[in-house]
């Protein structure tokens, strides 16, 4: 039986930590604790769960079906799930994700550089992509580019970063505002979506696979061994870099108060702990966290594609890169605008699908409790998505009035219970 050397499992982690840190995983906790201000580790609390346990558990799921989220939602059925597998790769590949990680990088490390800073975006975002496509052309050089190489270096930069936050503090903390006051716990819940780490999880576990397979481990138990490794230790490192982030945002209402976005955090923290050097230092670090997700989202949408088209993976690189590219000169305001209605619908959905998936084997026929489940999960999310989106005074009053509904979790209590009801329908025809 062949196995991995403990060069290439330690790799093969940092790879699958470099891949999911990238923007919305260093800019959201920032802001989150200058928001949650005293309730910040309740906020943190539930933000770790929807920004390390789930992308976590995905990981050790999908290790099972081959990193196939179409296997991993076939109880949907055929057309629900491709419809599905293929929402996800879109968000977090042409159409939020990969164009937030340029949006980002340049926001925090090079947007001071350009006078016009719409020209800026677009010189750098054109540099930035086609960097990215450059790797992505060579997928099964991952392991080396990414796990022996970029990665090492990511780590570094953030393990720097988040020392830094807890020795040299920004200053006092503030009270909490918005949702922050009544709801600390499920307003941190919601914002672990902005991260994209669940839907990234269901992208990115078929390039964790074919880095596994392409050390020549075939056998199914040994590849979901090494998976299920690599998923925990990118859970330490998620857990470590989001508890400095809060750290560093917690005290930052000083040096930047009312900031609009965590970017802006971040680079007031970093000139007000290193002066003009940590400019640079925070150019470095963004550009290599946010490249080396764009680059493992680029390989994932393209490969998935490519199985579903048969259109050629580099041509479908070439197409996914100049998507991106167009789509990051919105800027980074107008995308976390436009994603988080969207996220916040799409979320409740996988969210069930990643779940029950651990429940398989105990159902007579999952697709009769998983589909309805989801189908639920779906609506309620559509219609907390709306009320994000500002289009609350348009729902019926009954909508208004449902279990957690303030906290934009509506979706939790009608999919619990619909799942509870059939449940006890599957088991019960067992019985008959």
């Amino acid at each position: 039986m062949s196995t991995l050397r403990f060069t290439d499992i330690i790799a093969l982690g940092f790879m699958t930590f470099a891949l999911f840190i990238g923007a919305g995983n260093i800019i959201f906790p920032p802001i989150v604790a200058q928001q949650a201000g005293e309730n910040v580790w309740i906020a943190a609390l539930g933000f770790l769960i929807t920004g390390v346990g789930l992308p976590v558990i995905t990981i050790m799921a999908l290790s099972k079906t081959k990193g196939s989220i179409e296997i991993l939602s076939s109880p949907l059925g055929k057309y629900a799930s491709l419809l599905l597998t293929v929402i996800c790769y879109l968000s977090v590949g042409p159409l939020f994700a990969t164009p937030r990680t340029a949006t980002v990088s340049y926001e925090i490390g090079m947007s001071s550089y350009f006078t016009n800073k719409d020209q800026g975006l677009w010189i750098y975002s054109a540099l930035y992509f086609f960097a990215v496509m450059i790797v992505s052309l060579y997928p099964n050089k991952l392991l080396d580019t990414v796990g022996y190489v970029l990665a090492p270096l990511k780590i570094i930069a953030l393990a720097i970063l988040g020392i830094t936050a807890f020795v040299i503090p920004a200053g006092t903390i503030a009270p909490p505002i918005k949702n922050y006051v009544d709801h600390p716990f499920s307003e941190g819940f919601v914002n672990g979506y902005l991260t994209m780490d669940t839907l990234g999880a269901l992208v990115f576990g078929i390039v964790i696979i074919q880095a596994i397979y392409s050390r020549g481990i075939t056998e199914t138990r040994q590849v979901t061994k090494y998976a299920v490794i690599a998923g925990i230790m990118a859970g330490v490192g998620l857990t470590f870099v989001y508890l400095s982030l809060f750290k560093l945002g917690l005290g930052s209402h000083d040096i930047v108060p009312n900031a609009e976005n965590g970017a802006i955090i971040l680079h007031a923290y970093v000139q007000h702990a290193y002066g003009d050097l940590g400019a640079l230092f925070l150019t470095v670090l963004i550009c290599l966290a946010c490249m080396v997700t764009a680059v493992g989202l680029t390989c994932a949408c393209a490969e998935y594609f490519h199985e579903l088209t048969k259109l050629s993976y580099k041509l479908l690189v070439f197409i996914l890169v100049g998507s991106a590219f167009i789509v990051s000169n919105l800027g980074l305001t107008k995308l976390i605008a436009v994603s988080v209605p969207v996220l916040t619908a799409i979320y409740p959905p996988a969210i069930v699908v990643i779940v029950l998936s651990f429940l398989w084997k105990y159902l007579n026929q999952p697709s009769h409790v998983i589909a309805p489940v989801t189908a639920i999960a779906l609506i309620f999310g559509i219609i907390d998505g709306l009320k994000v989106a500002g289009f609350s005074d348009k729902l019926p009053q009954v909508l208004q009035n449902l279990p957690l509904n303030q906290e934009n979790l509506a979706w939790l209590m009608p999919s619990l219970i619909i799942f509870v009801i059939c449940f006890m329908i599957d088991k019960s025809r067992k019985i008959a």
